[in-house]
């Protein structure tokens, strides 16, 4: 069974609701089946009767409660997940051009709630806070079933979907303290989207091409064949430590060609446009704000979802 959702909203007041994705309507849940499902989670928790549930109600593909993926306002892919476990120098490339060596096991951090947004929505950060704002092409995993213990073999049984995000980081910042999670989780850091869709969907998540595209111009290319350690060996080295609970997010790392390598560097400025996409996924955009100036240490950061 195929299947793609999204979290969608009327206005900046709605609570976001979850909705089935079809030839590019978004029809919320509740229009299509009783005790819907409001966040992914919930659907996730429901496990497999529910996805399938879902899956098999007939949908009106000119309902008035369904509305064009591309004209609706979308919240993150994934909403109140347990857990954003990002995954660093997952790609030969990127740790080379960052300066930083790969190592034998994982390079792990987490990502902070606030940090996640949507497709389309405009990211804010204080110019005193940084000036060195970096993007980073990654292919989300949503764990589905708990995992812990798994094998490699085992590993892709317990994913529920794939999402599209991008890894904002303040470079500057990441280079300046000992830990990874707050240049990497001002508000709106985290863009994921616009859909999940179900694992699937994509039968071997090594095999699908991710690309960065900033104000038109081709920042990154790559293949998740690239990844030093794969989806299934991440959740499999994942679950030894800790339980990956159902609707983790795990970002798996950035292909080469960050704009802090390149000469001369590229970074995200006021009114800059990123769209990071991947194969069977889509097109995540995000619209980049910076405020204030580097003198106003005042300045508030504030993210539009």
């Amino acid at each position: 069974m195929i299947v793609r959702f999204a979290h969608i909203a009327g206005s900046d007041n709605d609570v976001p609701v979850l909705a089935l994705v079809v030839d590019g309507r978004a029809h919320p849940l509740d229009s299509l089946v009783d005790d819907a499902p409001s966040q992914l989670g919930e659907l996730i928790d429901r496990g497999e009767a529910e996805l399938a549930r879902i899956a098999a109600a007939p949908v009106d593909a000119d309902s008035p409660s369904a509305v064009p993926l591309d004209r609706a306002r979308l919240a993150s892919a994934v909403l109140r997940p347990p857990q954003v476990i990002a995954v660093g120098l997952n790609y030969t490339a990127h740790s080379s051009e960052l300066n930083l060596a790969t190592d034998a096991a994982p390079t792990l951090f987490s990502l902070w709630p606030n940090s996640l947004s949507g497709h389309d929505a405009t990211t804010s950060w204080p110019a005193s806070l940084t000036s060195q704002v970096d993007y980073e092409a990654e292919l989300g995993v949503i764990i589905g079933t708990a995992a812990k213990d798994v094998t490699e073999a085992e590993a892709l049984d317990h994913v529920f979907g794939y999402t599209v995000v991008n890894d904002i980081t303040a470079r500057d910042i990441q280079y300046s303290e000992a830990q990874w999670s707050r240049c990497k989780s001002f508000d709106g850091f985290t863009p994921t989207g616009p859909v999940v869709v179900t694992a699937d969907e994509i039968p071997d998540p090594q095999a699908l091409r991710i690309r960065t595209v900033l104000d038109g111009d081709v920042m990154q290319d790559a293949g998740t064949d690239l990844m030093v350690r794969g989806v299934a060996t991440l959740v499999a080295r994942l679950s030894r430590s800790t339980t990956l609970l159902p609707g983790t997010l795990i970002s798996t790392g950035s292909p080469g060609g960050a704009g802090y390598s390149r000469d001369p560097q590229v970074f995200l400025t006021d009114g800059a446009t990123v769209t990071v996409s991947i194969d069977a996924i889509g097109e995540l955009t995000t619209h980049c704000r910076v405020l204030g100036d580097a003198s106003d240490e005042d300045a508030p950061g504030t993210t539009h979802a």
